[in-house]
């Protein structure tokens, strides 16, 4: 199966994907020069060659009318300009801010004019309509914008119709998201696995104060996603590097065995201790269809629990998932002195059992964690969008051994029932009858 494996162990950005990406082509510059004739306005954009800790790796220059993207202090900011409305100035381009020290360049000059346009997402939309890409990828480039503005709207409380983007930013990110799902379609790999996303940590400071890292609009959109922290000081993620990911991910999760092909290095602009990047892996992975080429080594950590509650036991199994454990599952027991409690059980790979077991002792009261190894075998996984009369519906497919299973993402049908006004069962059927 053709895998894509993006390693997230620095965050991701817009311009990073698009390097990382670019770097598994086998002619970068026509690629480069494709973009740069799509109709972006006033859009010009260049690889670069960039060494990060001794490693080098591909970076992107991305200028509107000779203007390039600065950032100040944070990656997105609200301006009064004596609009009535919600400005959201999207910065991106690997990091290139520092976040969380004693900088005053915040509070708040621009060394540019002021007299700048702010594009609406009803702007935006007309961008990408009128690109010279195929209908695949102008949806794939609406899709992935229209998860930025809902989180950029539920993080300034106002609805989409009254974000409004600055015009460099606006026109930088839609190059960003554009040259991404260009470079998705060309490599077309049948899985795209995405290792959990380190968001960096600390604060960034704003006009109208300090927000946490993750930044709101891309920590909305990273939910359900496994996100950690980090001893690194900075916003690692943007929301639109948040956004490619979430659209194309197939699955969350380590890097699975599989035979590399090609490495490409997309590089961020600032350099901290870490190197600075996104890395990605095209190969191929095993199909689940022998008993060998499924059989997979996996630990067990376990231990028994009489003294949390409900809600701190749940509270746990969610972090640990988020952390890319396999499995996480309880099941009733009697302990010492009648005590009814439960046996706490994580399923992880052999490489994860330290990092799962502090995870246990640190999430849960046990004083102890045992553990015993097993071998499992399963069924090939992967997700498909699949288009019905009521959008894009995601599909679960399994197969190998001569088994194929398909089930509907919960998540979407329950959606679907809520916006038809009919049981769970009944959207299915829907879904079913207009397949």
């Amino acid at each position: 199966m053709k895998t894509l494996f993006i390693d997230c162990g620095m965050g991701a950005a817009g311009d990073m994907l698009t390097a990382a990406l670019l770097e598994l082509l086998p002619d970068k510059e026509a690629f480069v020069k494709m973009l740069n004739v799509l109709g972006i306005p006033g859009v010009c954009i260049a690889a670069e060659k960039s060494v990060k800790c001794g490693i080098t790796g591909t970076q992107m220059c991305v200028t509107v009318n000779g203007e390039e993207e600065h950032s100040h202090d944070e990656h997105y900011h609200e301006h009064e300009h004596g609009h009535h409305h919600d400005h959201v100035h999207e910065q991106e381009h690997g990091h290139d801010h520092e976040h969380d020290h004693e900088h005053s360049h915040h509070e708040h000059e621009h060394h540019h004019n002021h007299d700048h346009h702010h594009s609406s997402m009803q702007d935006v939309q007309n961008i990408i309509a009128a690109l010279s890409v195929s209908e695949q990828v102008k949806a794939d480039v609406m899709a992935v914008y229209s998860l930025i503005a809902e989180a950029e709207s539920h993080a300034h409380g106002v609805p989409v119709t009254e974000i409004h983007f600055h015009e460099v930013g606006t026109m930088d990110a839609i190059a960003d998201v554009t040259a991404v799902c260009l470079l998705m379609r060309e490599l077309a790999p049948e899985q795209v696995v995405v290792s959990p996303i380190h968001v960096g940590s600390g604060h960034v400071h704003c006009a109208h104060g300090i927000l946490p890292v993750p930044a709101p609009a891309t920590a909305f959109i990273l939910k359900g996603a496994p996100i950690y922290s980090g001893s690194i000081r900075g916003e690692l993620c943007t929301p639109t590097g948040a956004a490619l990911l979430q659209h194309f991910a197939t699955r969350y999760g380590q890097m699975p065995a599989m035979r590399v092909e090609r490495i490409g290095y997309g590089m961020g602009k600032k350099d901290f201790e870490a190197a600075n990047c996104v890395r990605v892996m095209f190969g191929e992975t095993e199909d689940a269809g022998s008993k060998t080429e499924s059989a997979q080594e996996i630990t067990e950590l376990c231990c028994n629990l009489d003294d949390m509650s409900p809600e701190a036991v749940g509270f746990a199994m969610e972090r640990i998932m988020e952390a890319g454990a396999l499995d996480v599952y309880t099941i009733s027991v009697g302990m010492k002195k009648n005590r009814p409690g439960v046996m706490f059980s994580v399923l992880c790979r052999i490489e994860d059992k330290e990092r799962m077991a502090k995870l246990v002792l640190t999430h849960t009261t046990t004083i102890g964690v045992r553990t015993r190894g097993w071998e499992r075998m399963t069924l090939a996984r992967c997700v498909e969008k699949v288009s019905t009369p009521y959008g894009d519906i995601r599909q679960k497919i399994s197969e190998g051994y001569g088994i194929r299973r398909e089930k509907w993402e919960y998540e979407d049908v329950a959606a679907l029932a809520k916006k038809q006004g009919c049981s769970f069962a009944e959207a299915e059927k829907l879904l079913e009858e207009n397949r």
